[in-house]
């Protein structure tokens, strides 16, 4: 159910400078994205699992936080990121 360490080392160093750069927040953003996606599917497939569905909401929160300060700080790495991921069309 967890990201494997193949999936996490791709989105990192497809996003990060380097593969060691997992606190740069575009990673952050990428990574809770990837681990969305694949509890939007386990929600789909058991909908009465209602704490899938409270950590997809944590997570889903958390995403929106690092967008927030992501478009504070930098808004052309923020519209470039919401472009690469597919979010917000």
């Amino acid at each position: 159910m967890a990201l494997t360490k193949e999936t996490s080392a791709s989105i990192v160093s497809r996003f990060g400078a380097n593969e060691n750069d997992t606190g740069n927040t575009k990673v952050q953003i990428a990574l809770l994205t990837e681990r969305i996606k694949q509890l939007t599917a386990h929600v789909q497939h058991f909908p009465k699992d209602s704490s899938a569905k409270r950590s997809m909401m944590k997570l889903v929160g958390q995403r929106r936080s690092m967008l927030k300060y992501l478009e504070r700080r930098d808004l052309e790495t923020y519209r470039n990121l919401i472009k690469e991921l597919g979010l917000r069309k």
